[in-house]
């Protein structure tokens, strides 16, 4: 059995703006469903962090997958000790090991960055009604945001 690891655990947006100025809404991402939880295995910080490599059970599939994602569309960062195998296997590809102070601290800055770059994105006001992450949050859980 492979020794724990931390790394940095997040949520996918249950909905993401999409199309032209961000105006349609589409649940989750292509390969994960709203809600679905990811670990973290790396970030490219040449890029300012806006894409990141994910591991996380498939939208389709249900089947572990590894794959890079706009951090825009992952919330709630978190560090995560780590026992699960299958992301263990798939981290042993891709991470190089954290502390837990390292994993707080990059959960941290993912988070802040990736609400820069959700609001920052599209450039364009949201539609009304809006169920994106940001206005989700901002309305609460059982209401729609104006916008």
């Amino acid at each position: 059995m492979p020794e724990p690891l931390w790394l940095v655990a997040a949520n996918v947006v249950r909905w993401r703006r999409y199309g032209d100025g961000g105006q349609e809404l589409r649940p989750g991402t292509k390969a994960y469903r709203g809600g679905a939880k990811v670990y973290v295995l790396g970030t490219y910080p040449g890029m300012g962090h806006e894409q990141v490599t994910t591991v996380g059970r498939g939208r389709a599939s249900g089947r572990w997958i590894t794959i890079d994602t706009g951090s825009r569309h992952l919330h709630t960062f978190r560090p995560k000790l780590v026992h699960t195998p299958a992301v263990l296997r798939h981290a042993a590809l891709a991470a190089r090991p954290h502390t837990r102070e390292e994993a707080e601290e990059l959960a941290g800055l993912l988070e802040r960055l990736a609400a820069e770059y959700r609001e920052t994105h599209h450039g364009a006001p949201h539609p009304t009604p809006c169920r994106c992450h940001t206005c989700l949050t901002v309305a609460g859980p059982g209401g729609l945001s104006p916008a």
